[in-house]
C-alpha cells in the first residue's frame, strides 16, 4: 500500500488578525505561541486588568490571574503559587515552601487560553456555538498540583515519607547532576559501582522511585557522600556500565548555544480526507469527536484528559490486566488517587499491542478516530507498525500526535524524563533565584507543561485538518515545553545579561504560625517587615502587609487544607471514587 505523502503544513491561524490586551505577565506565552500559529496579533497593553484575546467571528477568550479565588489572594505569580499549594509541593525538597522562580502558573494559563481559543473555533467549525471563554492562572495552578492534591485527600498514606531531600548530586569535582534509573537493578548496579553501602542503595530506591509522585526524596546521606567522593568521569562511566543515565546540570548561559526553535510543536499535512461531522449546539466543542490514547506516565494521559474535558471521547489503550499505575498508591478504594487525576472519565479497551491481532485490533480502533495520541519510546511506534504512515494510510483524516521528550533535537542527550530534561535545559538555574543552588525542581513541570502542550498541538492540528479536508501529523515534546518556560530567562542570557531572578526572589516570610507570599511588585517593602511578620499569626500578617498597600496571601503548607479552604470557596469537588479533583480550566459561553 502507497504511503501518504506529507508536507509542511500551513500554520492552523494563517494570517488571522487577533486583538490581544492585557499585562504582559499574562499575555506574552500566549501571543508566542499564537504568532507561532499563524496569528498576526494587534497587541495592546493595559496592566491593570485581565488579558483579552478577540478572534474574527465573535470567539473571544478572557485570562485574569483569579478566576475562582478573591483577586486580593491571586494578584499575581507569587500569590497564585502560594495559594494553590505549588510553592508547597516545589518545597518539599527543602522542607519549606519555596516559590518557583520561573513563571510557571501564568505560563500553563496561557497555553490553557491557546487550548481554549482552538478548541472554540474547532467548534465553530463544525457548527458549534461556543463564543467565548473564561480561565484563570488559579485554575491553570490548581491542574498542576492535581496529582499531588489527589493523594492527599485518599483513602491511604504516601507508600514512602514526605520530607526534605533529593536529587541533584555532587561528584567529587563539585559537578551537579541528575541520574534516571528506572529499574532496581539498574539503580543498584549504579550506586555499587561507585562504591556506595547496600543498605544505603537498598533503602535509596523507593524514595527514588516515588520522586516523580511526591515531589521529594529522603534519601540516605550516604548516598551523596558517596557521589561527593566519586569523579565526575568515574560517575559517568559506572552510568554507562549499569545502564543508568546522568545528566550534568547545564547553565542558562550553555543552553543559548542550542538550536531554538520557533514552536514547541510541528505539523505535517496528508493525504485529502472525509470532512469531520459536525456537532451542531452541544455546549462543549470537542463533543462528537473521539481521542484514541495510549499514554504512560503524565504527558499523553494529561494531553487526553485535556481533550476529554473539551467534550470528546477518549478511549484509553492499556495492556492486558489494565495500566499498572492504576494501583500506584495512595489509592481512593482499588484506584490510584493520582492516575485518576489524570484518566478519570476516559472509557478503557485493554489490547496486546506486541501481538498481531492487537495491533489490528489498535488500527481498526485508530480507523474510526479523530485523533491517535500516544507517547511511547521513540522508534515503538515504527516498530509496530502503528506510526503516522502506517495508521494514516488506512485513515487519511486521522490527527496522529506524538508527545515525546527531545524532539529528535540534541544528539547524545540522556533519556528523556522531567528532571533530565530540566538539567539538560538549565530550568535548574530557571526555577531558583540567585541564592540557591541550580536544582531541578521535583514537581513534575515539564510532564504537566508538555501535556499541556501536547493537548494544544492535537487541537490546532484539529483546526487545521478543518481548514485544509487532510489529516495531519503533530509532535511536541518536553524539551518545547522546557523552552517555552526557559523562553525570557534565555532572551537576557543571550543579551549577556544575568538570566537568573535575584536573591529571595519569591521566598515567602515566616510567621508566628504559617508563611505569607508578597506579590513581586510588594517582596521588597514586605521583607522590611519581616520582623513584625515573625511575631503575627499568618492571618494578622497578611492584613498587615495589606493595611500598608501591599498585596499578599497565606501560604498553603498543607494540601490537605485546599478543600475547605475560603478562598477557593467550594471549587474543589470529589469524584465517584471519593478522589479529590480540581475544577475544570475553562468556562465557555
Amino acid at each position: 500500500m502507497a504511503r501518504p505523502a506529507l508536507a509542511p503544513a500551513a500554520q492552523p491561524l494563517d494570517a488571522v488578525h487577533l486583538r490581544v490586551s492585557g499585562p504582559p505577565a499574562l499575555t506574552a506565552p500566549a501571543l508566542a505561541h499564537l504568532r507561532a500559529l499563524g496569528v498576526r496579533p494587534l497587541e495592546e497593553r493595559n496592566p491593570d486588568g485581565p488579558a483579552r484575546f478577540e478572534a474574527p467571528g465573535g470567539v473571544s477568550a478572557e485570562l485574569a490571574w483569579a478566576d475562582l479565588c478573591p483577586a486580593a489572594d491571586a494578584a499575581d505569580e507569587a500569590t497564585v503559587q502560594a495559594l494553590t499549594g505549588i510553592m508547597h509541593v516545589h518545597g518539599r525538597r527543602d522542607g519549606e515552601p519555596r516559590g518557583l522562580a520561573a513563571d510557571y502558573a501564568a505560563t500553563c494559563a496561557s497555553v490553557l487560553t491557546v487550548q481554549g481559543l482552538l478548541a472554540a473555533l474547532v467548534g465553530r467549525a463544525r457548527g458549534g456555538n461556543t463564543t467565548h471563554l473564561s480561565t484563570g492562572a488559579d485554575r491553570a495552578a490548581l491542574l498542576t498540583v492535581s496529582q499531588y492534591l489527589a493523594a492527599t485527600g485518599a483513602d491511604e498514606d504516601e507508600a514512602v515519607p514526605i520530607g526534605p531531600g533529593g536529587p541533584p548530586f555532587t561528584a567529587a569535582d563539585g559537578t551537579r547532576f541528575e541520574l534516571e534509573a528506572l529499574a532496581p537493578g539498574v539503580w543498584d548496579a549504579f550506586w555499587r559501582a561507585i562504591g556506595a553501602p547496600a543498605e544505603a542503595v537498598q533503602a535509596g530506591w523507593r524514595p527514588f522511585q516515588f520522586r516523580y509522585a511526591t515531589a521529594c526524596a529522603v534519601l540516605p546521606a550516604a548516598l551523596h557522600a558517596t557521589a561527593r567522593d566519586t569523579p565526575w568521569t568515574v560517575i559517568e562511566q559506572a552510568a554507562a556500565t549499569a545502564g543508568a543515565d546522568v545528566c550534568r546540570l547545564h547553565s542558562l548561559v550553555e543552553r543559548t548555544g542550542d538550536p531554538q526553535p520557533e514552536a514547541p510543536w510541528t505539523f505535517r499535512t496528508g493525504a485529502p480526507a472525509e470532512r469531520t461531522r459536525a456537532h451542531g449546539a452541544a455546549t462543549l466543542p470537542l463533543t462528537g469527536l473521539t481521542v484514541l490514547e495510549a499514554g504512560r506516565r503524565i504527558q499523553a494521559p494529561l494531553a487526553a484528559h485535556l481533550l476529554g474535558l473539551l467534550g470528546a471521547d477518549v478511549v484509553r489503550i492499556e495492556p492486558p490486566g489494565g495500566d499498572p499505575l492504576r494501583g500506584m498508591p495512595p489509592c481512593c478504594g482499588d484506584i490510584s488517587a493520582r492516575w485518576l487525576a489524570l484518566n478519570r472519565g476516559k472509557r478503557a479497551v485493554q489490547i496486546d499491542i506486541k501481538s498481531p491481532g492487537g495491533r489490528a485490533q489498535l488500527r481498526e480502533l485508530a480507523a474510526a478516530a479523530d485523533v491517535f495520541l500516544h507517547n511511547w519510546a521513540p522508534g515503538k511506534a515504527e516498530q509496530l507498525g502503528l506510526d503516522a504512515d502506517a495508521l494514516g494510510a488506512a485513515h487519511p483524516g486521522l490527527v496522529y500526535a506524538y508527545t515525546g521528550g527531545w524532539g529528535g533535537r540534541l544528539p547524545g542527550a540522556p533519556l528523556a524524563t522531567d528532571f533530565m530534561v530540566q538539567g539538560r535545559t538549565g530550568m535548574a538555574e530557571w526555577v531558583r533565584p540567585s541564592d540557591e543552588r541550580p536544582a531541578p525542581s521535583l514537581m513534575t513541570l515539564l510532564d504537566v507543561l508538555g501535556g499541556l502542550h501536547g493537548a494544544e498541538a492535537v487541537l490546532a492540528a484539529l483546526l487545521l485538518r478543518e481548514h485544509t479536508g487532510r489529516g495531519v501529523r503533530t509532535e511536541s515534546s518536553l524539551l518545547g515545553a522546557a523552552e517555552t518556560l526557559t523562553a525570557p530567562a534565555l532572551r537576557r542570557a543571550a543579551a549577556g545579561a544575568d538570566p537568573r531572578r535575584p536573591a529571595g526572589f519569591r521566598r515567602p516570610l515566616p510567621t508566628a504560625d504559617g508563611w505569607v507570599a508578597a506579590a513581586d511588585s510588594s517582596r521588597t517593602d514586605a521583607r522590611a517587615h519581616a520582623g513584625q511578620l515573625r511575631q503575627l499569626p499568618t492571618t494578622d500578617a497578611v492584613a498587615f502587609l495589606r493595611e500598608r498597600g501591599l498585596a499578599a496571601t497565606a501560604v498553603t503548607t498543607d494540601l490537605r487544607d485546599l478543600s475547605a479552604d475560603p478562598r477557593l470557596a467550594g471549587a474543589l469537588t470529589r469524584d465517584s471514587h471519593g478522589a479529590l479533583a480540581v475544577p475544570t480550566p475553562w468556562r465557555f459561553s
